[in-house]
């Protein structure tokens, strides 16, 4: 093995883990309470081998998911890669194969046509399984228990596409989820296809459709009359350019941004709205009074990713002020733009509300804070307007918050917020738990890891009733 690169993405917080490990009793400061039962899992990109490339992007590397078993006040933690088909090929060639971010032409030639998919951007809990997702790929399911990995997922032959969103969202009515997939006949396509999926785990439902431009379609809102899907100019450089050495994704300043709102189940086709050029990423949550369509998600002025830069041009962070806003249309008027409305002065993403309030009016949501010297735990009240946060000092960088319910039947809000960090000064990371509409009073209890684990990009809650094994084995 050669050694990781000695760069930032490399370096401190953001070093590989590459740990897989069972941890029985992890250490508790303060007192969790006793009526939290289930699991809180995460996944972050963690190279198992230093990459082929040095200058490429953080989140090319291998999915490593871990799970946090809280029950009876007491933590267990396990933690395992994702077996995927890439994994599994590098694992036996003892080395990394596979080249840039989603680029085949810089792979192994050993490789060559082989699943490129690495799992790493999500996790959730639908039809039995833990599926751990990314967006250029389909599925992988693991076992929810002991986190052993079953293999690529196609909900039982039905999956419409060759790609699944990392953002499929759980429609908390039906029980059902709903799907994405862009990209969807090929690389740089426009396509897109959106799916339902039924409580037994099969596609039920798909409309095809066309982006205005190939772009990185990472998340969409769902409402109970549509999907709305944030397009904005994180624009696909062709092969060509990847031939060329550019980065499969280049943010270009002078297109527009659009907002597509489709009927689900058919009821009619997308419609789209824009705006001037603008970035957005993470959607917070939707819902439709009638025609009305309201999507709220983290909007800034420039673009976000530096890694996606203008062809020629260096990153420019100075638009970077990322606020919760919430774009509006009336799908029965003649508009051909959408309203925009700044929800919160809290500078941060990864926003997250009480998920058995998604499709529907809600009041609370939560959101990490991560930009200059500000590390922060953001709570926002919609309904007082009123935001409070818990800051940290900066070599303690928080990252993204998950509900538990204080009870299935509990309202809105009333329960508690679960989150990591990694403190950069003892390089040992830890889990803090908060009462979710007090977060400014800071962490009820905090679970102290015995090493650093590699920051996690998004994760979900699953209740203990849902954490059973699959009976699955790999490869069914």
């Amino acid at each position: 093995m050669t050694a990781f690169p000695n760069l930032p993405m490399f370096a401190g917080v953001n070093a590989p883990s590459r740990l897989e490990v069972d941890i029985r009793n992890l250490e508790v400061v303060g007192e969790i309470p006793r009526e939290i039962d289930g699991a809180f899992t995460r996944v972050a990109a963690d190279h198992q081998f230093p990459p082929r490339f040095h200058n490429d992007v953080p989140f090319n590397a291998d999915g490593l998911v871990s799970q946090f078993r809280i029950h009876d006040g007491k933590v267990d933690l396990k933690s395992r890669y994702v077996q995927t088909d890439r994994f599994k090929a590098e694992r036996a060639a003892g080395k990394a194969l596979f080249g840039r971010y989603r680029n085949k032409w810089t792979d192994d030639e050993s490789v060559a046509g082989m699943n490129r998919n690495l799992a790493n951007t999500n996790v959730i809990w639908f039809d039995g399984v833990l599926l751990a997702l990314r967006e250029d790929s389909p599925p992988v399911a693991m076992d929810p228990v002991t986190l052993e990995t079953i293999g690529n997922w196609d909900f039982h032959g039905t999956l419409p596409g060759p790609t699944c969103s990392a953002h499929c969202k759980l429609d908390p009515e039906t029980g059902g989820l709903v799907g994405f997939g862009f990209a969807a006949k090929g690389d740089f396509s426009r396509d897109v296809v959106y799916f339902e999926v039924s409580p037994e785990g099969k596609v039920v439902h798909q409309a095809w459709f066309e982006l205005p431009y190939y772009e990185m379609q990472h998340d969409c809102g769902v409402t109970r009359d549509y999907i709305v899907f944030p397009c904005v100019p994180i624009k696909g450089a062709g092969d060509e350019g990847l031939k060329a050495g550019l980065p499969h994704y280049v943010w270009d300043p002078n297109e527009d941004a659009y907002m597509g709102v489709l009927p689900r189940w058919g009821k009619g086709d997308i419609r789209w709205f824009r705006q001037p050029n603008q970035f957005v990423s993470h959607v917070m949550n939707a819902w439709n009074e009638g025609p009305k369509v309201h999507i709220d998600l983290c909007r800034s002025t420039g673009n976000l990713f530096p890694f996606f830069h203008e062809t020629g041009k260096p990153w420019d962070p100075s638009g970077v002020d990322v606020k919760l806003t919430r774009w509006t249309v009336d799908m029965e008027s003649n508009q051909e733009g959408f309203d925009s409305t700044t929800l919160s002065d809290f500078t941060g993403e990864f926003p997250r509300n009480d998920d058995r309030y998604q499709m529907r009016p809600y009041r609370h949501g939560w959101m990490m804070g991560f930009f200059g010297t500000r590390n922060a735990l953001g709570h926002v009240d919609l309904q007082t307007g009123v935001t409070e946060s818990w800051e940290e000092p900066p070599h303690r960088p928080v990252q993204e918050p998950c509900f538990i319910p204080r009870s299935p039947n509990a309202p809105e809000g009333d329960g508690w917020i679960i989150q990591a960090l990694t403190d950069a000064k003892t390089m040992l990371t830890e889990v803090n738990l908060f009462e979710a509409t007090h977060v400014a009073k800071g962490p009820i209890a905090v679970i102290k890891l015995p090493f650093r684990m590699k920051p996690a990009y998004h994760g979900s809650w699953q209740d203990a009733a849902l954490l059973k094994p699959s009976g699955l084995v790999r490869g069914e």
